[in-house]
């Protein structure tokens, strides 16, 4: 008994002190967040001296959001400053939403190099963590948000009174995304009818959607057989009917309604993928809003654009800075400040091709657009018999890969690639040079057993149920629902999950990639383990003679994205990157050549690290 109460009260202690750590952790977050919509320094506006053009117009960039950490679609705020620095360092200045009107209707000049910078969905952590960001470089952003999440109250997104305060401020201004975020006419992956689903129900089903789905203002609202379920004077009334809640709502919460409207979604070629609710759209938002984003992908606006058919450049959360920087410069082909990173380790290779940052312990290879990119070890280093080590960590879906033994004038070596999560092997000498002497599907490595397409597909099915439970209407629905899920999960339970034709996930450009490569060259022959387990074992090879390393970067176009349709520039990223005699790698003596963090540096890196993960568990388990 005493053992229990001394548990129990060691318990209690445990919870106590836990407490008192959300506490002041929430309340560090609390004052930050205070701080930013409260506080700030001055925002110094444009001199009108720096207006000297009108024929280069202007930049717009558009990110969905910024995390403490990140997140595969929200940027993490370290990087954000990264990118806004550089785009500083390029001599970009940002512009408001009246410097576009005033461009467009007016003739008003711009500076020489305009940036018009935007964050969607109005998320409270966006202006928590960029607000300092934004003041360093004397940023100026437009902060878009849903008027549908001002009347919910979501603590996720910010108050209309939040908003209004960061309006105050002069850093930030005010945009719309529309009402609601909502779809319709969405089928899953095996052409099941999933009808009109809310963001939350959207959310749940997404991991077995791919693509077939409509915006909730771009088509009539169609049945199974793609037949519309409303008429033409319904379907005015439906979307008028959401352009009238928008003017309320903002009305009601904000006094206004925001000048600037991004469309959802982008580059239908009109204001919808349907002619007539186009026709709608276009006359609904030319009567509310002064300035309409409407393509996506490239970020260059001009002066012959429309100024209800803008385009935005959404920068994603894994794009390193180099590779923001390059499609800018693709985009505009004028020059950028490329960030190199740590110029004594960048001494060692010659970039080729693309361009090379040297951060920390990794070398991040951008390609340029639709290119390969290249750097050579420049070291005096004429290898033939040695181990190396590395971990890739550029996204599946591309190209990363290690030229051994590579003579740069005959253009000959071995080439080692994780290609679209596939290890890929070539032998320039080989009898046939072009094709692979080895393919391994990494899955497959990873001993992962992949579930039938029959499997998937009920488990898709599974799911929609599932959700269309969590929200019905009635108890008698609810009833139908459980009773249709429970005949559902028996019919799952009496298969083989992995019998039948096995279906393949499509790999997306947001798919984060980590692997640690060891590999080993012999005379003849190549060993490789990824993670720790053996790949391939001495492997016949036919180029023998002795070369340098190489390390190439390719991005893999037109694979597949929900968030950024085409993306032509690649970030190959080489962590720790060791080249030694012998796979002993404790041994400093028999090592080539090192790029890890060692010493005090290693230390400081654990310590930031593990600090990091605390704050982070606690944000998130709060």
């Amino acid at each position: 008994m005493k053992n229990q109460a001394f548990s129990a009260e060691k318990k209690d202690k445990i919870k106590l002190i836990r407490s008192i750590i959300q506490f002041i952790i929430l309340l560090v977050l609390a004052m930050f967040l205070f701080k930013s919509i409260y506080h700030h320094n001055d925002y110094i506006a444009i001199d009108d001296s720096m207006r000297v053009q009108s024929d280069k117009g202007f930049v717009a960039l558009s990110y969905f959001g910024v995390e403490r950490s990140g997140h595969n679609y929200l940027i993490n705020e370290k990087r954000l400053d990264e990118h806004l620095a550089a785009l500083k360092e390029s001599g970009y200045v940002t512009i408001s939403q009246e410097d576009i009107i005033a461009y467009y209707n007016e003739g008003r000049a711009l500076p020489e190099k305009s940036l018009f910078l935007m964050f969607e969905d109005g998320r409270k952590d966006t202006a928590l963590f960029a607000q300092k960001i934004m003041e360093n470089y004397n940023y100026k952003a437009t902060i878009f948000n849903y008027a549908q999440n001002l009347s919910l109250k979501d603590p996720k997104f910010l108050s209309a009174t939040e908003l209004l305060k960061l309006e105050d401020s002069d850093f930030w201004e005010i945009g719309s995304n529309g009402y609601r975020l909502a779809y319709i006419n969405v089928f899953d992956r095996y052409d099941y009818f999933f009808d009109a689903l809310n963001t939350y129900e959207f959310q749940a089903v997404s991991s077995y959607l791919d693509g077939n789905y409509n915006h909730y203002l771009m088509d009539f609202i169609r049945d199974e057989s793609g037949i519309p379920k409303e008429t033409l004077t319904q379907m005015k009334e439906r979307i008028a009917n959401d352009y009238i809640l928008m003017q309320e709502v903002y009305k009601e919460t904000l006094g206004k309604v925001p000048s600037v409207y991004v469309l959802m979604h982008a580059n239908t070629g009109q204001f919808a993928t349907n002619e007539k609710v186009s026709i709608e759209n276009e006359q609904r938002i030319k009567e509310l809003y002064t300035l309409n984003f409407n393509r996506e992908g490239d970020s260059l606006n001009l002066e012959d654009d429309s100024i209800y058919d803008l385009t935005r450049m959404q920068p994603q959360a894994h794009w390193y800075t180099n590779h923001l920087l390059m499609r800018i410069q693709d985009d505009t082909q004028t020059d950028v400040a490329f960030v190199s990173g740590d110029t004594e380790k960048k001494s060692d290779w010659n970039t080729i091709v693309g361009e090379s940052e040297f951060k920390d312990n990794r070398i991040i290879l951008t390609s340029p657009p639709v290119q390969e990119g290249i750097i050579l070890l420049n070291q005096t280093l004429d290898l033939k018999d040695f181990s190396l080590s590395v971990r890739l960590e550029g996204n599946k879906l591309g190209e990363q890969a290690i030229l051994l033994r590579y003579d740069d004038k005959t253009d000959d070596y071995i080439k080692v690639m994780l290609k679209n999560n596939e290890l890929i092997i070539f032998d320039t000498e080989s009898a046939k040079p072009n094709r692979a002497i080895f393919e391994l599907d990494l899955d497959v490595h990873d001993g992962i057993v992949k579930e039938s397409i029959e499997t998937n597909k009920l488990r898709s099915l599974i799911t929609k149920l599932e959700t269309d439970l969590k929200y019905a209407n009635s108890i008698d629905e609810a009833n139908s629902l459980n009773n249709q899920l429970k005949s559902k999960k028996a019919e799952l339970q009496q298969i083989d999950s992995a019998e039948g034709e096995e279906y393949s996930p499509k790999i997306s450009q947001n798919d984060l990639g980590n692997r640690l490569v060891e590999l080993t060259v012999i005379d003849n022959q190549l060993s490789i383990s990824i993670d720790g387990r053996i790949a391939v074992s001495d492997l016949k090879i036919t180029r023998t003679s002795s070369g340098t390393i190489a390390l190439t970067s390719q991005a893999e176009v037109g694979g597949f994205s929900e968030r950024n349709l085409y993306d032509d520039v690649y970030d190959a990223v080489y962590t720790d990157l060791v080249i030694s005699q012998s796979q002993d790698i404790s041994d400093k003596s028999t090592i080539y050549y090192d790029n890890r963090l060692l010493g005090l540096d290693k230390f400081e890196d654990t310590v930031e690290s593990v600090w990091n993960y605390v704050i982070n568990w606690f944000i998130k388990n709060l």
